[in-house]
């Protein structure tokens, strides 16, 4: 039979037989994935030898997001961090990219209104199974999330933006933003100006200390509601990172409400007479406009309106049942990485988050992958219980979607201070003060460059990264952690 591509790297069929049919039926499932980056990537690769993939997303680049603080005061560092997507996906790893936003996700129907970029309409497509791992943005205190750390990118978010006459969903349009700026920032060191860092969390920390390296000029003062910075992270490293912005001349504040409109605030704070530039690193908001509510939490950071899941990440109701399902009641439509609500907390709450059967997830990129990793295992389940007729695997296990854990990477933070120093803790969870300092100073630092490079070349589908960072998700053996001990 003859063939023509179409729509969603689909093939259909200009003179079909039922024996051809039954073939693509059998052998080319569509996956729609709603997102490029570190989770959404990583289930491209996976998801590429057995079905027919698309990638959606709202930009055309991958930004390597948690060294993009770099670049916007040493603008040459952006193109280390960043590669257009459609070579990528498209060339390197064999499935479908539309750069486009999905405005609307229909679980029942499983089809997808996607809005590419240069089309006036948005169209339905179709799919088998989805996965949602379309992120999140920072600044909770904005109606949209707007913040320096992650581009403005959703349509309707643009016009209220601080800066609408950028497009950042093309990575010319990125670049821009990060060079104007930059130019500002000289232009306050050039003055000598005041600067204050609202939050001193790992992002608070890393801006204020990079704004300190290379605008030495600049009079920083950061300020954090908590006693310490960096959170809940052990103590060693707080006290590490205050040694170092006490060492730099940094101002800091801590247990000190962030109240802009109040006089007595900036008293307080030894800044009487206010700021010449603020910048606001707290919190994450939720960026799930295009999901039902029935499936967003009304709870959570930044207001709610994170995805709900259920232990094998599928995509929940408010009413605990699976939002998505096939006629023997497999779930379709997954959510991983930043997009979900990081938790399960069970049917009966408890105010200890230790009991709970999934305690909160940091809004990292490990943990997002490691979830991409499962995911991407439950749907391949699915797909042989549900279109090969297999019930067991080679061993004669039977075959079943496996459950999420509390991933022991989801612990490990880096923490920049400064190009030439930082800080890495290990084993930290849910509990406050948890986890060890492990590596610090420079060699901290040169940590931190391999594994931003690393990554990097790993989501651009580079050889050397893939041999790194393979097997820290795709682990045959679970030595310790939550997962099962023969890998997923």
């Amino acid at each position: 039979p003859s063939f023509v591509r179409a729509g969603v790297g689909a093939l259909v069929l200009t003179d079909p037989s039922s024996a051809s049919f039954d073939f693509l039926m059998s052998k080319q499932r569509r996956v729609l994935i709603v997102g490029g980056g570190f989770a959404g990537l990583c289930c491209a690769r996976d998801f590429s030898d057995d079905f027919l993939v698309t990638v959606v997303d709202a930009k055309e680049f991958f930004e390597y997001t948690p060294g993009i603080l770099r670049a916007f005061v040493h603008p040459e560092h952006f193109d280390a961090l960043s590669f257009t997507l459609q070579p990528v996906i498209e060339r390197r790893m064999g499935c479908k990219y539309i750069w486009g936003e999905v405005t609307e996700l229909n679980g029942p129907e499983r089809t997808a209104k996607v809005k590419a970029m240069f089309s006036q309409e948005a169209e339905t497509i179709d799919f088998d199974y989805c996965i949602i791992s379309s992120g999140c943005n920072f600044n909770p205190l904005h109606k949209w999330g707007e913040s320096l750390w992650f581009p403005t990118v959703h349509e309707q978010a643009r016009p209220h933006g601080s800066w609408p006459h950028i497009d950042e969903r093309f990575i010319e349009g990125r670049r821009r933003h990060i060079l104007e700026e930059y130019s500002a920032i000289k232009d306050l060191n050039a003055k000598h100006a005041t600067v204050l860092v609202v939050g001193a969390g790992f992002i608070g920390v890393e801006w204020v200390t990079e704004l300190r390296y290379y605008f030495p000029n600049l009079k920083n003062t950061i300020i954090d509601f908590l006693p310490n910075p960096l959170g809940p992270l052990p103590p060693g490293a707080a006290k590490y990172c205050k040694k170092y912005m006490e060492r730099h001349g940094i101002n800091q504040f801590y247990s000190k409400k962030y109240a802009p409109d109040d006089a007595e605030f900036w008293n307080s704070i030894k800044l009487p007479n206010k700021v010449d530039k603020e910048y606001v690193c707290i919190g994450v908001k939720a960026s799930n406009y295009f999901m039902p509510k029935e499936t967003l939490s009304e709870k959570g950071p930044g207001g709610g309106g994170w995805i709900l899941m259920d232990m094998t990440l599928a995509v929940m109701d408010r009413d605990d049942n699976i939002w998505s399902t096939d006629e023997k009641g497999h779930a379709r439509i997954y959510a991983i990485g930043d997009c979900n609500a990081g938790g399960i907390p069970g049917p009966s709450p408890d105010k200890d988050v230790g009991k709970w059967p999934i305690p909160p997830i940091p809004k990292i990129s490990y943990p997002g992958e490691e979830e991409a990793v499962i995911a991407v295992k439950n749907v391949c389940k699915i797909d042989r219980l549900m279109f090969k007729n297999e019930t067991h695997d080679l061993f004669g296990t039977p075959l079943e979607v496996s459950t999420m854990h509390w991933p022991w990477g989801a612990g490990m933070f880096a923490t920049s201070l400064g190009p030439k120093d930082a800080c890495f803790v290990l084993g930290a969870n849910w509990e406050k003060g948890s986890g060890y300092t492990v590596v610090w100073g420079r060699l901290c630092a040169w940590q931190k460059w391999i594994i931003e490079w690393s990554k990097t070349d790993e989501c651009a589908y580079g050889i050397i990264g893939r041999l790194i960072w393979h097997f820290v998700h795709h682990t045959p053996i679970h030595l310790f952690g939550g997962g099962p001990r023969w890998g997923y």
